[in-house]
């Protein structure tokens, strides 16, 4: 009975205890509550007519704000709107003179849209005005005159080849040669056809081909192509000439597309015997031009013979060790040198999937690395095939004879007229791929480096 009465005394008691620690527990917490500002900015109805003021100062402060930054976006809207509309004046009255000087077509709506029939026959009238055969033209020069090419309908006589180099191109290029032919054609329609239509010439018989006696021609790069023909009249002394233009039509938009040449590697094969030499000064340039600035090549060398060939392995090897390059390969043949057997062992040596660009390389040939941009991007597989025009330099140790030194090799590179020439007939260097090389064949007989 008694220890029932113990137990019940203890119970309560430690009741009574939890309930004081929870009484003074909340009251320490409602003493230590931070007082919270932002409740009372944002709540100034549970607060005094202070907190109302201070609310109601709040908005009024910001709204000000936004009416500032608004009547500052508005301005600037306006200084750009006043610019935009200066700049639009100047692009129309630029646009406006190109059109009378007849350096640009009449708009640039070509660019943009299909120009309509009646929008080419304006273009095309204008750009007879604007052309010489109409209007005199004052040139700054004599090097600044377009020469004529004298054609019959066998051959073609030009200038531009130089007199020493067969002025008269025979046989005529194809498209040349319909071109010149369709003249003719168009020249014996409009003598033959209604009075109207022959610009008042009398005639007494009908033309034909064989009474045409030769034409003159002359293409004026921004207007068209011009051409005087002259034809056999009814005695010898009599004869027709007939004067037409094929203008030039505006520009239009064929297509627009990016071009990425991150991932085209090149491979440059270079047939080679002997001239270890040359060889260092080419790997020289390969380092600098190939591994360190663009760093997307594989280089294959085809050696022929066994003369030399540890050299040309150490020489590829030192290059490994220093620059941690290893896309090489280093072919042999124990054969007579030939340059166009060197290309193909070079170019089927390649055994990886893609369809890799092929440069077609001599030993003494240097290069840049805006060149083998230049490679990436006028070669197309199954479309294009790029053959650089060389400079060739004329022997150093003649054109500096009478200097003490020789110059530096980037001021022996320098083009200039008496330093060499450009090797505009040869067609050994190369950029294709190689599934075009491997279709179209090859010359396995070229012999020469």
């Amino acid at each position: 009975m008694f220890k029932r009465w113990l137990m019940a005394l203890v119970a309560r008691v430690g009741l009574i205890v939890l309930t004081l620690c929870c009484c003074v527990l909340l009251l320490y917490l409602l003493a230590c509550k931070p007082v919270s500002h932002s409740s009372q900015q944002s709540l100034p109805w549970a607060g005094s007519a202070t907190s109302k003021e201070r609310y109601m100062a709040l908005l009024q402060e910001r709204e000000d704000s936004h009416r500032h930054y608004i009547n500052s976006l508005t301005k600037q809207i306006a200084q750009l709107k006043e610019a935009l509309q200066e700049r639009t004046q100047q692009l129309q009255e630029s646009l406006d003179k190109a059109k009378i000087k007849g350096i640009l077509p009449q708009g640039l709506e070509s660019l943009h849209k299909t120009p309509t029939q009646s929008d080419l026959k304006e273009f095309f009238r204008s750009q007879l005005n604007q052309a010489e055969v109409n209007s005199g033209v004052k040139l700054p020069s004599e090097y600044a005159l377009i020469p004529f090419d004298t054609f019959t309908l066998q051959s073609v006589y030009q200038l531009e080849t130089g007199l020493t180099r067969h002025p008269a191109e025979r046989p005529v290029r194809k498209d040349r040669r319909d071109e010149l032919i369709g003249t003719v054609e168009t020249a014996l329609h409009v003598l033959n056809g209604p009075k109207h239509h022959t610009d008042n010439i009398r005639r007494k018989h009908t033309f034909s081909p064989s009474d045409f006696i030769q034409g003159l021609t002359r293409t004026e790069r921004d207007r068209g192509s011009i051409y005087e023909l002259m034809f056999k009249g009814d005695s010898p002394q009599d004869f027709t000439q007939l004067v037409l233009f094929r203008p030039f039509g505006p520009v239009m938009k064929v297509k627009s597309e990016i071009v990425n040449t991150q991932n085209i590697i090149i491979n440059i094969i270079v047939p080679l015997s002997k001239r270890v030499d040359t060889f260092k000064q080419f790997i020289k340039n390969f380092r600098e031009v190939c591994i360190q600035q663009d760093g997307r090549v594989h280089l294959t060398v085809v050696y022929f013979g066994r003369d030399q060939i540890d050299e040309v392995k150490a020489v590829l090897d030192q290059t490994t060790r220093e620059t941690r390059f290893r896309s090489f390969t280093l072919i042999q043949l124990n054969e007579e040198f030939s340059r166009g057997r060197g290309l193909d062992v070079g170019a089927r040596a390649w055994r990886r999937s893609q369809n890799i660009l092929l440069f077609f390389c001599d030993v003494d040939i240097h290069f840049t690395a805006d060149f083998l941009t230049s490679c990436r991007l006028n070669a197309e597989p199954g479309k294009r095939v790029y053959y650089p025009v060389l400079f060739s330099q004329y022997n150093p140790s003649i054109i500096y004879r009478n200097q003490t030194l020789l110059p530096s090799l980037q001021q022996q590179l320098v083009i200039r007229k008496e330093s060499g020439f450009w090797r505009d007939f040869g067609f050994g260097m190369t950029c294709q791929y190689r599934s075009d090389f491997i279709n179209i064949g090859k010359d396995r007989y070229i012999n020469f480096m």
